[in-house]
């Protein structure tokens, strides 16, 4: 008899944050994983010591069927999709374990719905587009999927011509729900923060920047949160997020801070993995802790020095014929991480999106200018070569 606690974890596709970083956290926590996926090819025979069962995990009924079906009642239901909080937060609440609440985990991940709510303390222009464009709204507007993830077929449009022709563009690709909303202008940074129902700790903050005009990440520096980060845990609160990882994107323009998107798991993008070096503390099993009932420490000390994380993205399309493997090495007293997102014999299609990236470069340093440098370095000394 296997006395360790089960863990359901719900996955869509393979991701390092699961690979490297939730499922070893589950491993040194004592307990025994169940993987349901709807893709469980892309899961079988990747992880050692995990059972992996398919599932039509972005539909609840068909988890706690699932669920059922694995013969004891599970410790935990936990995701870190995207695509999959509010199916985990149900089928949670279901068996009675600690979880989000579904409706904030459905209102952060559909965007008109995050703007319905936030409209009595930050209103923002925004509306679901159709065939006949949308009401007159404060041009330039941001139009982008209302569910969507990874900057994909997000696009800044000067007025109705180009609304409609990018309309029309992305239609071709998919189906699902379009949103028009207002551009804001600012700094762009991020706030990380952990719950457990009862308390929230701010675990740190980026800035970062894009590249215009499809907002695709480059880079995210660590910097204390902004002044007016305390605007965003109002939001926050008015969406009823506090339990669990939550990765905020907010921007800051004239002492005003306004919510760009909520990502209701933690940061991606290996900057989950820059959270845990940087901070000296355990992440991964701080997120699955909360999910087992427990109670958070106390909140992490403020880390010191400087850290990047830099992403390498590709310029063109066609076959990756050289790039380098997963790379630590130590240079100047900056700790270099490279984790590869495609390797050597991969096709690279542009995106124009995230999912351009060929790898990211972590760096923690003893400050900026010593990391950047140490950056510039490791950059010139790697080859990305793409036929």
């Amino acid at each position: 008899m296997d006395a360790r606690l089960p863990l359901v974890l719900l996955a869509g596709k393979a991701t390092d944050s699961v690979t490297h970083g939730f499922l070893p956290a589950a491993a040194r926590l004592g307990l025994r994983v169940t993987v349901l996926t709807d893709r469980p090819g892309d899961h079988l025979g990747r992880y050692a010591g995990v059972a992996v069962t398919g599932c039509e995990v972005t539909d609840y009924r068909a988890v706690v069927d699932a669920v059922c079906r694995l013969g004891e009642p599970p410790a935990a239901i936990f995701s870190n999709s995207d695509f999959l909080q509010a199916p985990a937060a149900l089928a949670a609440a279901y068996f009675g374990l600690p979880g989000k609440d579904w409706r904030a985990a459905t209102r952060t991940k559909n965007k008109a719905l995050l703007r319905w709510h936030l409209a009595s303390i930050d209103p923002v222009f925004s509306a679901q587009v159709t065939e006949d464009g949308v009401p007159e709204g404060p041009y330039p507007l941001v139009l982008k999927p209302r569910e969507g993830v990874a900057s994909e077929d997000v696009f800044l449009v000067d007025g109705p011509e180009e609304l409609a022709a990018r309309y029309a563009e992305i239609r071709e690709r998919r189906a699902d729900p379009l949103v028009a909303e207002e551009y804001l202008p600012g700094r762009l940074h991020t706030l990380e923060t952990l719950g457990d129902g009862e308390r929230l700790h701010v675990l740190g903050s980026f800035r970062t920047t894009v590249s215009p005009p499809r907002f695709v990440e480059e880079r995210l520096d660590w910097a204390p949160p902004p002044p007016e980060s305390g605007q965003v845990l109002a939001q926050l609160a008015a969406l009823g997020v506090g339990f669990g990882a939550c990765h905020t994107e907010f921007v800051v323009h004239a002492g005003r801070a306004r919510i760009i998107e909520v990502n209701y798991r933690i940061i991606g993008d290996h900057g989950d993995f820059l959270l845990a070096d940087l901070l000296g503390v355990p992440v991964f099993e701080q997120v699955l802790r909360v999910h087992l009932g427990e109670p958070l420490g106390p909140p992490p000390p403020p880390a010191a020095g400087h850290a990047v994380i830099d992403s390498v993205i590709a310029d063109r399309a066609g076959v990756l014929r050289a790039a380098p493997e997963f790379t630590e090495r130590t240079d100047g007293g900056v700790r270099l991480t490279y984790r590869p997102v495609r390797r050597a014999g991969d096709t690279v299609t542009l995106t124009g999106t995230n999912r351009d990236y060929l790898g990211t470069v972590q760096a923690i340093g003893p400050d900026a200018a010593t990391v950047d440098a140490a950056l510039a370095r490791f950059r010139a000394a790697c080859t990305w070569e793409i036929a």
